[in-house]
């Protein structure tokens, strides 16, 4: 039987094309589907936001992955593939503090952005998902 993860299609960015779905299983066929460096950093945030949120939801959903506090509705986080950085989003990120530093179109949210040098705050980044995922919960 051959591996969903090569019949994915990658999308503009290198972003995989995944069914969207529940759970950790979309989440894995999705970080194993993107290309390059893209994805080392894309598992690093994955183990990252496991560790700091124990039992975290998972999905996968407009070919993105999403990140939900156990006991809560709605979704604290998720992360796109772009050409040059993994964009980050943080739905309540507007009363994270510090504040993430990309600013979005709508007024609560915020993104971080992780380039190819792998080279980013983790200790800062683990601080925002912790905080992130006590928040309410953008339902989606």
């Amino acid at each position: 039987m051959a591996d969903k993860t090569t019949k994915s299609r990658l999308l503009s960015g290198g972003n995989p094309q995944i069914p969207k779905g529940d759970g950790d299983a979309p989440v894995q066929a999705y970080l194993a589907a993107i290309p390059g460096w893209k994805r080392a950093i894309a598992e690093r945030l994955d183990a990252l936001i496991g560790q700091q949120v124990p039992d975290v939801r998972k999905a996968v959903k407009w070919n993105s992955p999403f990140y939900g506090a156990p006991d809560a509705e709605g979704w604290f986080l998720s992360f796109h593939c772009f050409d040059r950085y993994l964009k980050v989003t943080f739905f309540r990120g507007q009363s994270l503090q510090p504040v993430p530093p990309e600013a979005s179109k709508s007024q609560d949210t915020r993104y971080v952005h992780l380039r190819e040098d792998g080279d980013f705050n983790e200790a800062q980044l683990a601080d925002w998902v912790k905080q992130a995922s006590s928040l309410p919960g953008e339902r989606l």
